[in-house]
């Protein structure tokens, strides 16, 4: 399968980064094509609500950045996994953006699946990003494959590597 790793953490050797990484090499050992794009790292604004996209623009967006690179990978991608640290209870501004602009396409053709992976250094802030995420795969009717929560003590650790390695199992 085609799997696409949106990473949203400005941290390179951070908690996240660790975590869709760990992610990329499962799934590669398991047979899946796999990019991985760190978002963080791209320009990629805010939808505008201008609606040229659904009027003038027959599904393009008017803005023209980085999420040009973005919009052929989602429309390859069979798989989706979302990888942000939790930085006040939901994923990042990093993740939101490419979220938030898919809204010209509707939803990525072909992702049926999808996954979440998120961290964070205090336990029990992740309901919000699991509650956006399950909603996002609920209105795409792609299949959860599974969600990861690593907290400060769960963080590169043999566990949480094993518990990515499970939810890579269910592609």
């Amino acid at each position: 399968m085609k799997v696409l790793i949106l990473q949203g953490s400005p941290r390179a050797n951070g908690s996240t980064a660790w975590m869709a990484e760990e992610y990329k090499k499962a799934a590669e050992a398991a047979g899946h094509q796999v990019t991985l794009v760190n978002v963080s790292r791209k320009k990629i604004a805010g939808c505008l609500a201008c609606e040229y996209c659904h009027t003038k623009g027959n599904g393009a967006c008017v803005q023209k950045d980085d999420m040009q690179e973005l919009y052929p990978l989602m429309a390859q991608a069979e798989v989706l996994v979302l990888a942000s640290p939790i930085y006040y209870f939901t994923m990042n501004a990093q993740i939101q953006s490419p979220i938030q602009r898919m809204y010209c396409v509707n939803a990525p053709a072909k992702v049926k699946k999808m996954a979440l992976l998120v961290s964070s250094h205090s336990p029990g802030v992740y309901d919000g990003a699991i509650a956006e995420y399950k909603d996002i795969c609920n209105y795409w009717k792609a299949e959860d494959c599974g969600i990861v929560t690593a907290k400060l003590d769960e963080q590169k650790t043999e566990e949480t590597k094993a518990k990515i390695a499970q939810i890579v199992k269910n592609l």
